[in-house]
């Protein structure tokens, strides 16, 4: 039952729930020859088409049946980004049962903690899995069954697993057979787990209406702009966010969908750009950086490449400015989490923008945007009294909305909202127009003498030097202002800066006493399994770091 009241007048339009099946149903029979390619793991290209994919997801989706799972059973994935996963996607979520992806890079460990706590019945996963999964089988309570996604030829001739099933030897045997079941949008239809909380990972539990509902947001014109009109990579996993949404939105625009499956290095990501004539992608700045590094030493351009969303973390402008000016490629800057499925800004120009100078328009593209519709936002202070939209302004960010997390699976970490909004745990500011920028994580800003000192702006400045690669900023103890900045820096391959003149860099671009005391440099930043620079671990490397004495 609601918890709102009804009106005494209901209106009279059909009650037709809000499913994930319904998109490849759409796809298949308004778009069925469009195709979907996947650079396998086996290494060769696979194409096929919608009404493919809604073949072989009916056929899985009777497997699932015969294997006896039940609606509300959460399926597990261990899966690049393919079309094998894409027909689980469908098959899990559509059949009324949960779709839990597993991020590949995390610990073993780790992962069979997830898949413990989440009680999953049964696993599928890419062959290049292979040992992680013996690895992590014996430690894994629920799961009855390992099917491997492969064909026969593929499978290993000894292995520990016990019951471990070829994929394509029971879809084989399945019938497409299948008409997807009907039931309230609001059950559970896939299980994303967060390492961006404290403590062990938390599972943010999504419905089918809060996924129906961020597809459209999603592919709205200001937001990621999908039409079928495109070809879209996600170079963003799968397993990460549901690849910020892109399974879903793709099909329910008709858009062509291209997977590079585990090839995301520069090469290979370039050229199967260019041979399917992709002209959308999603993806974090640490893989763009690979991509534009291949591409500048071999002198290369885009033939059709015409536009990126960049999450994830914050996207240095600098990396902007070479995407549009050297590239033409437009750039989109999002922001998300876990917890709101994910997007909840994206960065575009009003009309009136269009009268502003270069680096006026660039200094509004840099921020994370605007909320898409169905997304809330404020800033409040450690009071939680709201804070103006004054563009000056910083404070803790809060969100709510349809596709927004009101609580972690299984009630992990308790009552996790503040009076119905949820705390994000950035740090921002939002200007009159309703441009939010994150200035930086919580537990990352720097608080020396009683002042905030905001990370990602040091960072962006030392990633505009020619010289510099990557760049991190942390806060490292003083014994008079608390905390100073400590910025690590990967240089350019070939490439030379010292010290004194990246320090020197600074100056005239922000207040002189947000100056970093020291820089360090380093030929590699540690990056962790979503492909973001891991702060902590760089703060536990520079923990007793001496800063200069004035």
């Amino acid at each position: 039952m609601s918890q709102y009241p009804q009106s005494p007048l209901m209106g009279q339009m059909m009650s037709q729930p809000l499913l994930i099946s319904s998109l490849i149903q759409h796809a298949d029979r308004y778009y069925p020859t469009t195709e979907i390619v996947s650079r396998r793991v086996e290494g060769d290209i696979h194409r096929y088409t919608y009404h493919d994919c809604h073949q072989r997801s009916k056929k899985l989706a009777n497997v699932l049946k015969d294997f006896g799972v039940k609606m509300g059973e959460r399926v597990a994935t261990l899966a690049w980004n393919g079309y094998r996963h894409l027909e689980a996607y469908y098959a899990v979520s559509g059949s009324g049962a949960v779709l839990h992806t597993i991020n590949p890079r995390l610990h073993p460990e780790q992962i069979a903690y997830i898949a413990n706590h989440a009680e999953d019945q049964y696993l599928f996963f890419d062959l290049n899995f292979l040992p992680v999964v013996e690895a992590v089988a014996p430690l894994c309570k629920t799961i009855k069954g390992f099917v491997m996604l492969c064909e026969r030829d593929r499978m290993p001739a000894s292995t520990s697993i016990a019951n471990l099933l070829c994929y394509e030897d029971l879809l084989s045997a399945a019938s497409a057979d299948y008409s997807w079941p009907l039931f309230d949008e609001n059950s559970a239809s896939s299980l994303c787990y967060t390492s961006g909380t404290t403590g062990n990972p938390k599972g943010a539990l999504y419905s089918h209406r809060s996924t129906l509902l961020h597809s459209f947001a999603s592919a709205l014109p200001d937001a990621l702009n999908v039409s079928a009109r495109d070809v879209v990579l996600p170079v963003v996993p799968m397993f990460h966010v549901n690849a910020w949404g892109l399974p879903y939105s793709v099909p329910l625009t008709g858009a062509k969908l291209v997977f590079p499956g585990p090839a995301l290095d520069g090469k290979s990501i370039y050229e199967l750009f260019e041979q399917e004539k992709v002209t959308f992608s999603a993806g974090v700045p640490t893989v763009w950086l690979g991509l534009l590094t291949y591409m500048g030493q071999n002198k290369l351009k885009f033939s059709s490449f015409k536009r990126t969303v960049i999450g994830g973390s914050a996207c240095p402008p600098a990396m902007m400015k070479a995407f549009r000016k050297d590239y033409g490629v437009e750039v989109v800057h999002a922001w998300g989490m876990t917890e709101m499925s994910p997007l909840g800004t994206c960065c575009t120009l009003l009309s009136k923008h269009e009268q502003l100078s270069e680096e006026e328009r660039e200094a509004i593209l840099s921020k994370q945007g605007r909320a898409i519709y169905g997304v809330d936002m404020k800033i409040v202070d450690d009071a939680g009294k709201e804070l103006p939209w004054d563009g000056k302004t910083y404070g803790n960010l809060l969100v709510k909305g349809p596709w927004v997390i009101g609580s972690y699976y299984k009630q992990e970490g308790g009552d996790v909202l503040e009076d119905g909004w949820f705390p994000t745990g950035d740090v921002a500011v939002i200007d009159i127009e309703g441009y939010m920028q994150i200035t930086d994580r919580s537990k990352d800003v720097i608080k020396s003498g009683g002042e905030w000192i905001g990370t990602i702006d040091l960072e962006n400045i030392a990633v505009s030097h020619p010289a510099v690669l990557q760049a991190a900023c942390i806060g490292v103890m003083h014994p008079k202002w608390d905390e100073r900045p400590l910025l690590v820096v990967v240089r350019k391959p070939g490439m030379e800066v010292s010290r004194e003149e990246l320090l020197q860099f600074y100056d005239g671009k922000i207040a002189k006493w947000w100056t970093p005391d020291d820089v360090v440099f380093t030929d590699a930043l540690p990056i962790g399994a979503t492909g973001k620079i891991l702060k902590n671990k760089i703060r536990d490397t520079y923990r007793d770091h001496q800063l200069p004495t004035a």
